[in-house]
């Protein structure tokens, strides 16, 4: 291992993987990230671009001390914007999983690092689909924000143990992705009675 599993945590309560390739030797899953808001801001920061960049012309004419140098914060929140976008479309997790070397690898990438933990099959003791108890967001005036509720979680459980979480979704999915895995892995999927009931 050459990363710590606790980086693979995810916030929200879903992630979402779906199979990119599979063929008899290998599965890859991918995650993309969240793809709304990033289009969000940049379909925002594209907006604001048709007011940021007369005011960047007049700036540049008549400097901060003429109509357009009170606006300088129309620029500035656009590039911010894009900045945002940016790394939220440089968001993506892969898992692969290699039969020919017995190697489960994961990834994690943004706009500044990639993180990567490699286990071999070895290492997993065993496969659960279990529930996790995921923050709903901040308490703001007495709210119910910051509960947590139960989610569906698909984790490998490793000798050391150590857990990993491969994915969260609804059960239905995650048992069909478990069982995929699992005989990959040579490992059935053990399922939590609470995720039955």
């Amino acid at each position: 291992m050459n990363a710590n599993p606790a980086d693979f945590e995810a916030i929200g309560t879903r992630l979402g993987f779906h199979i990119a390739t599979e063929t008899a030797e290998k599965i890859q899953l991918i995650w993309q990230g969240t793809r709304f808001p990033a289009f969000l801001c940049l379909g925002i920061a594209l907006l604001l671009l048709f007011v940021s960049v007369p005011i960047l012309q007049a700036i540049h004419q008549r400097g901060f001390a003429g109509p357009a140098g009170s606006l300088w914060y129309f620029p500035f929140m656009n590039l911010i914007l894009f900045g945002i976008a940016l790394y939220l479309l440089s968001q993506k997790r892969t898992i692969v999983l290699d039969d020919k070397e017995r190697r489960l690898t994961f990834s994690k990438r943004n706009l500044h690092k990639t993180i990567r933990l490699s286990l071999s099959y070895g290492d997993i003791r065993a496969l659960r689909l279990g529930l996790d108890r995921v923050s709903s967001g901040f308490a703001v005036a007495g709210s119910t924000g910051a509960q947590t509720f139960p989610t569906p979680a698909l984790r490998l459980f490793l000798d050391n143990g150590e857990t990993v979480l491969m994915d969260r979704g609804s059960k239905r999915r995650l048992q069909e992705l478990g069982k995929r895995i699992g005989a990959r892995l040579g490992k059935p999927l053990e399922v939590d009675p609470e995720v039955q009931s």
